[in-house]
């Protein structure tokens, strides 16, 4: 069971957002600012955290700000009525990893809590296991039984990036800036030779596949 800590000033936020929690399977702390967030997170073990903007003593922003002193892993979902792009954009800046515009779709915050579970886990082991193949971050090698090929770095982190969020679709654009970064002087046709390369190292491997989507980009599929 995953442990969620919510924090929000609005008594009616709290109880909604931690009824829809505990009826997903989820144990729920809450509380009312930022300063009572760090009281229960010095008591009790936290997984994720759900937290407001503008709350009294201690707001999101620097609430984030100071977890982010200590914890650099700890996923955070920002949950706040305001709605502009500069209120987003500070929060990302100082180390959330999502944000949500209130009044929230019950649906879609239990799968966007689900998702940063699910990339936090990834983190933290370093390993993504796909069947029998598992690719090992710390390594850059993949192992399927007595199989293991360790691959060059660049070729590792495209495969990596698409296996931790599979069925998503990653333009080349994004790839290119994510793994060899805005400024690098390569041109996007660059992804295009390393997929295809993951694709003839692991052509025999039945447990993903790397496909193209027209006009868009590419994507993992898991097979098992």
């Amino acid at each position: 069971m995953f442990d969620i800590l919510v924090i929000d000033d609005d008594k009616n936020s709290r109880s909604l957002m931690s009824a829809v929690l505990t009826h997903d399977g989820y144990r729920v702390y809450c509380a009312e600012n930022g300063v009572a967030g760090l009281a229960v997170m010095d008591k009790q073990h936290v997984d994720l955290i759900v937290l407001d903007v503008m709350m009294p003593e201690m707001d999101g922003y620097d609430f984030t700000k100071t977890v982010r002193e200590t914890n650099a892993e700890m996923p955070i979902l920002m949950v706040s009525a305001k709605i502009l792009t500069e209120d987003k954009k500070k929060g990302f800046m100082l180390g959330i990893d999502d944000y949500m515009t209130k009044p929230i779709d019950n649906e879609e915050f239990l799968l966007r809590i689900k998702a940063l579970l699910r990339r936090a886990k990834i983190a933290s082991e370093k390993k993504i296991v796909v069947g029998d193949v598992v690719l090992d971050y710390d390594s850059l090698t993949v192992t399927k039984g007595e199989q293991k090929e360790e691959l060059p770095q660049k070729e590792f982190l495209l495969l990596y990036k698409l296996l931790s969020f599979p069925d998503k679709i990653f333009t080349r654009i994004q790839l290119m800036d994510e793994i060899w970064g805005m400024d690098c002087d390569t041109g996007w046709e660059t992804v295009t030779v390393h997929i295809n390369r993951l694709r003839k190292r692991f052509e025999k491997f039945t447990e993903f596949e790397i496909v193209s989507v027209r006009g868009l980009g590419y994507k993992a599929v898991k097979k098992v």
